[in-house]
């Protein structure tokens, strides 16, 4: 029977990993319906977070080096800091891209497939404390599993709308890459759950 350590650190550095996510997702949100003149600032303050969730990511792996016993398998706990700092890193990345393309407006669809990532995020940072016990779980890669095939479905409508023959190509490839980093991001909210599934059976 492996030890587990007493101390709560790496559940209180994911859950603020978590919480960070939480943040970078309301500014999408508040992004994405943004005027155009507004959007600088807000790119402003999602490469705050972006840079947030590094110093998380740097945290959890710093005391990973640190910690001689750890809560569970030490690759799973790489694998869960890098793959929620993904996800911000993509937001980062739509949000950087539309401020220097600056499009008038982005395609119809992407607010509701942020509404999903917003989904997502919540579900996220309302798990990463449940770390502690691994209770209470599944529902939460269940969710995110039917939010990412959501999100999917809504990013195959933005491809029919972007491929329409109504917009020029080089407006269709600029568009194109911004949603290209929103639907990774969904990705990256399944590829955290899967991780926190594949922890939870294994100390199951």
């Amino acid at each position: 029977m492996r030890l587990k350590p007493r101390d709560t650190k790496f559940f209180d550095l994911f859950s603020v990993a978590g919480a960070n996510i939480a943040t970078a997702t309301a500014l999408l949100r508040e992004f994405v319906t943004a005027p155009t003149e507004e959007r600088a600032e807000l790119a402003r303050r999602m490469h705050e977070a972006e840079h947030a969730g590094d110093e998380a990511t740097h945290a959890i792996i710093g005391q990973l080096d640190r910690s001689f016993i750890t809560p569970f398998d030490r690759e799973d706990i790489y694998r869960l800091a890098v793959r929620l700092d993904d996800v911000v890193d993509y937001m980062d990345a739509a949000v950087d891209l539309t401020t220097l393309y600056n499009p008038e407006a982005l395609p119809p669809k992407v607010e509701p497939l942020v509404e999903v990532l917003v989904q997502c995020a919540k579900l996220t940072a309302d798990a990463m404390p449940r770390l502690a016990t691994l209770r209470n779980l599944t529902d939460f890669w269940v969710r995110i599993n039917e939010l990412e095939n959501e999100a999917d479905q809504i990013y195959r409508r933005l491809l029919q709308f972007l491929f329409d023959g109504s917009h020029d190509p080089l407006t269709v490839m600029k568009l194109k890459e911004i949603v290209d980093q929103l639907e990774s991001a969904a990705d990256a909210f399944e590829h955290v759950a899967d991780v926190v599934h594949s922890i939870a059976v294994k100390e199951s």
